[in-house]
């Protein structure tokens, strides 16, 4: 009777039940493990993101004010089109190479650059 059986089942291959289950249970702990610290790395890029966006505005105002020779500039509401920031003396199409920006900025009279929205 065994020889039989062997004989039926002998060129069965494959992956029994246990073993696909296995491997299921493996794969669902390392997606548990790994989509957090995804997640996590997409956020800390965004915030890097706006943080150097920030920067760069702030830069080209700077150097707006110092070739034009401005010790203040008009203060401007929060907008994210450079070609109206800041108001009278637009830093877009000489200072920034955009025109738009994905946050919205404010400025004060000092030159001061706030972030009003980062974008994200």
């Amino acid at each position: 009777m065994k020889r039989i059986f062997k004989t039926m089942h002998r060129d069965n291959k494959g992956f029994t039940l246990v073993e696909l289950l296995i491997v299921f249970t493996l794969l669902a702990v390392l997606a548990a493990i790994v989509l957090p610290n995804v997640t996590g790395m997409i956020g800390f890029g965004q915030t890097q993101g706006a943080a150097a966006e920030l920067d760069i505005v702030q830069t080209a105002l700077d150097s707006m004010m110092a070739k034009e020779g401005l010790a203040s500039v008009t203060a401007t509401t929060a907008t994210a089109t450079m070609s109206a920031f800041p108001t009278g003396n637009p830093l877009y199409p000489n200072y920034l190479r955009v025109e738009t920006t994905k946050g919205t900025y404010s400025n004060g009279t000092s030159g001061n650059v706030t972030q009003v929205t980062t974008g994200y």
